[in-house]
Formats: structure tokens, C-alpha cells, sequence
């Protein structure tokens, strides 16, 4: 593995986790206060945690912040580990009319690669996303689907930069079995460079509490040049009050090419008026 056309140093790296620190102590200060305000019971749900995302969209104005804590991936390959920290953002704001915008990026990112070559260490910022969710109209209220279009742009710092701009087309699709169990399947295809990657997760959400649910998922990876892979996890979400939402969880390697291990640790606040 070539790590020679990356280049840091501490004065960089020490400024990147100032700001890595003063992120997550602002998301902290804003969950306090969110949760000494009254809440709106509309809050439509998050995105986070796991694949797929809430078929469902914001009211026109409000907003919601989601944030990874960070998230973290282990990833084996050809005789080299990638160990990479997340701090994964997405601002969600409602247009109306079914509509929501959501703008992502990822301000701070750490990597720990170790090869033939040695150990090489990166710290960055990743690549920014645009896109947009539409809610479509279903007869049921037990049934709810959604389609989610972005473009991911190639404005990271070198050692997480894509290649070129990458263009995501989701679909998902929720079933409410009952008052407590919901069922999830999520359809992904990301084009990049004339190759298609795509995902199919099937979830399953059991609420144990008015506050605390535990889902669990299973996911199908294709990539062209890569070949297939498998996973599969759960994880807890945590409902502090309608505004404020922690969750935990994992994903683990059954087969192929796949992250071995995929962790999640993030919050969500919704900014509802």
C-alpha cells in the first residue's frame, strides 16, 4: 500500500481536534437546551441510525441535526487494516410539499492504515453531500415509503476524497407491523465513475419503551470492482424527549468484502417550532 501522497502535521492535527471538540460540545450545549423547551409532537423521526433512512420529511422550516459522535469502521483487505473515526453531519430542512434538503459532510475524520509499508496516520475533513427526500403518498397509515437522490462532491481533504463525484439513488420502504414492531427495506444504488455499488438492508424496529428501541439489520454489498459482502447488526436508540435522540450500535462482517466491523455512536435533534 503507497501512503506517499499523504502529508499532515501536529500543528494541523491538534487544530482539527480543537474543532472535532468544540463540535461536540456545541451539539451537547444544543441537546441541553432542546431538551428544556416544550416539543412539537410531529417530529417525523431521523435518518440515524443504520441504513436506510425515515421515509417520512420535515415540516416546512424545520430542521434537524444528526450527528455522529463518531462512528467508527474496521476494515481488512489484502493484507492491510483501515481503522477510521467519523464525524458524520447531516443538516435535514423541510421545503413542504413533501420535500426535504439535506446537506451533509463529514468535518472530521481519523485514520489509522497499517500495511506492508508500516503505520500511517491521516486527520481531515471528508467530502460534502447535497440532496433531497420526497415522501410519496400511500393509503395506508401502517405503510410509508420514500425516495432520497444526492451527489456527493470531491471537496475533502486528500486522504478521504473520493475520486470523482458520486451520485446515491435510495428507496425505502417501512411496514408497521404493530403498536411496538416495524419492518424496514432499503434499496441503494451510488454510481460512481461508470460503476454502479449497490445495498439492500432489510431492518426490523422493536420499541421496548416510549423512549428506548432496538433495532437490528441485515445488508447485501455489490461493487463491480470489488465483488459482494454481507452484514449484519443492531443497536439501541434512545428518545430523551421529542427533540433529542442518542443511538448506539453495530454492524459485523458475515461474508466477503465488507467492513468487519462497523460501530455507530451519534445524536439527532430536531428544531421544530
Amino acid at each position: 500500500m503507497d501512503f506517499s501522497r499523504y502529508s499532515s502535521n501536529n500543528r494541523g492535527r491538534r487544530r482539527q481536534i480543537r474543532h472535532a471538540l468544540i463540535c461536540t460540545t456545541t451539539i451537547a450545549l444544543l441537546g441541553w437546551l432542546c431538551a428544556a423547551q416544550p416539543a412539537r409532537a410531529d417530529n417525523p423521526g431521523y435518518d440515524r441510525p443504520g441504513y436506510g433512512f425515515t421515509p417520512v420529511v420535515l415540516g416546512p422550516g424545520d430542521i434537524t441535526l444528526e450527528q455522529g459522535l463518531p462512528d467508527w469502521s474496521l476494515t481488512k483487505q489484502d493484507g492491510a487494516t483501515s481503522a477510521q473515526y467519523t464525524a458524520d453531519s447531516l443538516l435535514r430542512i423541510g421545503l413542504g410539499d413533501s420535500l426535504e434538503l439535506q446537506l451533509g459532510s463529514s468535518p472530521w475524520n481519523a485514520l489509522r492504515q497499517t500495511g506492508n509499508d508500516g503505520v500511517a496516520r491521516y486527520r481531515g475533513h471528508g467530502d460534502s453531500s447535497l440532496g433531497l427526500k420526497l415522501a410519496l403518498p400511500s393509503s395506508a397509515t401502517s405503510f410509508s415509503w420514500g425516495l432520497l437522490a444526492s451527489v456527493e462532491f470531491t471537496d475533502g481533504a486528500q486522504a478521504f476524497r473520493s475520486d470523482r463525484r458520486q451520485y446515491l439513488f435510495g428507496a425505502q420502504f417501512n411496514l408497521q407491523v404493530n403498536e411496538r414492531n416495524g419492518l424496514g427495506l432499503y434499496l441503494q444504488d451510488v454510481r460512481n465513475g461508470g460503476l454502479n455499488n449497490t445495498t439492500l438492508a432489510l431492518g426490523d424496529n422493536y420499541s421496548l419503551s416510549r423512549t428506548l428501541a432496538l433495532y437490528v439489520e441485515t445488508v447485501a454489498l455489490h461493487a463491480p470492482d470489488q465483488g459482494n459482502g454481507t452484514l449484519a447488526g443492531a443497536g439501541l436508540t434512545w428518545m430523551i424527549n421529542p427533540r433529542v435522540q442518542l443511538d448506539a450500535g453495530f454492524d459485523h462482517r458475515l461474508g466477503g468484502v465488507a467492513p468487519r466491523w462497523q460501530s455507530n455512536l451519534g445524536v439527532s435533534i430536531y428544531f421544530g417550532r
